[in-house]
């Protein structure tokens, strides 16, 4: 393998100029670049990437951690961030937390034993009380729900007005009686009471009542427990024309369980969910959902972190960014 020691002495310059060609140093006249350029294809030189991050103190890798890795949003999302994360030459390495507090806050001290130059979290077990922990010696940026006060950079979903925007054009497409099928109630605010929140905000301001018997709450957001759930909607008779899944794999899943208690969607209820994973265009009948932009989520949560990466002396500033969102109406909501 050529050194660069080769490629100076094959263009007649010294090792520092081919560093400097290499680095693209501004103070190299353009004939001398163009010469190391050509010995270093000509020698077939290939810069070490790794010895040079090293050198900087890094390693061009960068932490990736989720709740899942095997449901379809995190895994569209994931695939978002390595596309992102490839316009800076940052690879990426993902890591599963089970949407558990104890291993969130696991990647967030491991991170710099595993040699990551910086950390995307995906937070749904931690909380505001967690706040001092994410103050580590490395960027992180924070994806889920704002930990308010917090030290590092968030980016977020506009979970309540989406949801309102959901709710309401149930209500546009003629629905009264709109089931929400949601999260476990907790006293922390998550992915499941913001969207809840957005879905009471839409009905009271159309003028409906609030019905307890439709807000339906299931212990895991799962396909299987989606269908589960729709099932035991019908068989015990309640009554509702609309549903309000607050993820797409809850929405596949009130599909099926929809389709198996012989109830017709969209002429009998319609259904909308929220995420937009590309299965929901593909479904029979094809999802109506919310679409939060990943790849301007994942783009900005890249940029956020590369910027810390590169950055000498530490901010005191941090960014919150809420991504758009738009409804895409599809064939469960009468398209």
């Amino acid at each position: 393998m050529a050194t660069i020691q080769d490629v100076a002495k094959a263009a007649g310059v010294s090792a520092m100029t081919v560093s400097n060609v290499i680095n693209d140093h501004p103070n190299v006249r353009k004939a001398t670049r163009e010469k190391v350029l050509e010995a270093m294809a000509r020698l077939d030189y290939r810069v070490n990437v790794a010895a040079r991050n090293l050198r900087k103190g890094r390693t061009g890798t960068i932490g990736l951690a989720v709740p899942e890795v095997n449901s379809p949003y995190y895994g569209q999302f994931a695939a978002a961030i390595i596309t992102a994360a490839e316009r800076y030459s940052l690879r990426v390495c993902i890591e599963q937390t089970g949407a558990s507090r104890e291993n969130e806050l696991d990647a967030l001290s491991l991170s710099r034993n595993r040699l990551y130059d910086g950390l995307i979290l995906s937070t749904v077990g931690m909380g505001p009380a967690d706040v001092e922990r994410l103050k580590v010696d490395y960027p992180v940026v924070i994806l889920g729900e704002r930990i308010f006060g917090g030290p590092v950079d968030h980016v977020a979903m506009p979970n309540v007005d989406a949801s309102q925007a959901a709710t309401r054009h149930l209500i546009e497409r003629g629905c009264r009686r709109i089931a929400v099928v949601r999260g476990p109630v907790s006293e922390e605010v998550d992915v499941s009471s913001l969207r809840f929140t957005g879905y009471r905000q839409a009905l009271q301001a159309a003028g409906l009542p609030e019905d307890p018997d439709l807000v339906q709450s299931m212990e895991a957001l799962t396909l299987r427990a989606g269908a589960r759930r729709a099932r035991e909607m019908v068989e015990s008779g309640l009554d509702f024309d609309g549903v309000f899944c607050v993820t797409d794999t809850v929405a596949m899943g009130v599909l099926r369980g929809l389709a198996d208690a012989g109830v017709p969607v969209p002429e009998r209820v319609k259904v909308i969910g929220f995420d937009n994973v590309e299965e929901s265009e593909f479904l029979i009948p094809s999802l109506s959902t919310i679409d939060p932009d990943h790849d301007a989520m994942a783009q900005r949560a890249v940029d956020l972190l590369a910027r810390r990466i590169e950055q000498t002396e530490p901010s005191a500033e941090r960014e919150e960014f809420v991504s758009h969102f738009s409804v895409v109406i599809r064939e469960s909501t009468g398209n």
